[in-house]
């Protein structure tokens, strides 16, 4: 019997035409299609790896810039502007592109991944106002090192484009964001410090980082405060960035004036502070209402962390190692004796004005042609007039004579006006 004769018998069957029959067929497609939806389960769950990242995670953007690279099928893309500065300062515009959200494949090591971006139009990130995407990798194959691969691959992508750069990060709610893009490393000789000062924080910062194990055997916490006092504009910030790019680590910025920031806030941001960054606490002095007034403050609602609360997430019970803070201050006297005592703060420096040997390296930095001779004469000028004057007052002073050295002397009384 062909089909066409089991369709003509189907027809004149009583059964088949009261309609059992179509509930029959309609049954047996419901019973398919289910078949179907637990076939592709079961062979998604068997015999293909998933791997979901969201928008949140660090190495979403890694993942979608190496996308890029590497999916060279993908025609639906997204534009990201970036900024690049050069050795000489000049600023170029890049532009990057990424997948857009949508359905993307590739091949990679003879594997066949499709890609899903996906992104929540009713769900935003409240600290970016940025919508939440995920972005899903499904490969065939049970071999999980494939993804470990791809976002070791795509890290080291990513470092290789912030390298000779510093990152800066600042506090988002309750996460570390980047704040801008990455700036050029400024060389640690740069920052013209009194003699034997650079060198000596330089060395005592590298010697904390090679000996972990040095403090454990000790029992000894494994962190370490600095605390840099002076004058404004004598180099405090400036050194701190020179050194972070010296030691190839990134900067967290921490406002303690921020009238959101509370202790708990506090506590954890310190925690979860990117690895091999320095936490940077500037004008530490401007942080606390006075004592007397704590109290009121809090009935207030201001908000803003205590003294207290600082102090236990420095060397309280909670508190994080392998961690380095450096805390700046234009007044030390200022300072509540607890907050700068051994254990929270291990290395002290004063910053001050420019001294003899600081304006002779200064003066030879912008004006090596004229030698040794004419520096000594404008620092011992600039030193016997027994006037104190700022790092950055020198520079300034410098800039508007930055094409003839013979002016600086000729004109050092302005230096002061």
């Amino acid at each position: 019997m062909g089909f066409a004769d089991l369709i003509a018998a189907l027809k004149d069957n009583p059964y088949f035409g009261a309609g059992f029959g179509l509930i029959g067929v309609g049954t047996l497609l419901a019973v398919a299609k289910k078949g179907v939806q637990y076939g592709s389960i079961a062979a998604r769950r068997h015999f293909m790896m998933t791997m979901e990242v969201p928008s949140k995670d660090k190495s979403y953007y890694w993942l979608l810039n190496w996308i890029t690279a590497n999916a060279r099928n993908a025609q639906h893309l997204s534009v990201e502007t970036t900024f690049k500065q050069s050795e000489s300062g000049k600023i170029d515009t890049q532009f990057d592109f990424v997948p857009s959200p949508g359905n993307h494949y590739f091949r990679y090591r003879n594997t066949w991944i499709w890609v899903e971006r996906n992104r929540e139009k009713q769900m935003i990130d409240l600290h970016t106002g940025t919508p939440w995407e995920t972005v899903t990798l499904t490969a065939i194959g049970r071999n999980k090192q494939l993804f470990f691969d791809i976002l070791n691959q795509s890290r080291e992508m990513a470092l290789e484009r912030q390298e000779g750069k510093t990152i800066m990060y600042t506090a988002m709610g309750a996460e570390w964001r980047q704040f801008g893009y990455p700036r050029r490393r400024r060389p640690i000789n740069s920052v013209i410090l009194d003699k034997g000062i650079s060198e000596g924080m330089l060395d005592d910062v590298q010697e904390f980082i090679k000996n972990p194990k040095w403090y454990s055997d000790r029992g000894i916490p494994y962190r370490r405060g600095y605390l840099l006092y002076g004058p404004p504009g004598c180099g405090k910030t400036s050194y701190i960035m020179a050194l972070a790019g010296q030691l190839q680590y990134s900067i967290c910025v921490m406002n303690l004036s921020e009238r959101s920031l509370s202790d708990d806030r506090l506590n954890h941001l310190m925690n979860v502070a990117p690895q091999q960054s320095i936490i940077l606490l500037e004008d530490i002095d401007a942080a606390f209402v006075s004592r007397e007034d704590q109290d009121d403050a809090k009935y207030q609602g201001m908000g803003r962390v205590t003294l207290s609360g600082l102090l236990n997430t420095l060397d309280g019970v909670a508190s994080t190692e392998a961690r380095i803070v450096f805390m700046t201050t234009n007044y030390l006297d200022r300072l509540d004796p607890a907050l700068i005592r051994p254990g929270r703060v291990d290395l002290k420096q004063l910053i001050g004005h420019a001294t003899e040997h600081q304006l002779h390296q200064m003066y030879m930095r912008f004006y090596p042609e004229l030698g040794h001779k004419m520096a000594a004469e404008f620092a011992s000028q600039v030193t016997e007039s027994k006037r104190p004057v700022s790092v950055a007052a020198v520079q300034g002073f410098f800039m508007i004579h930055k094409n003839n050295g013979h002016a600086v002397l000729e004109n050092i009384n302005k230096l002061w006006s």
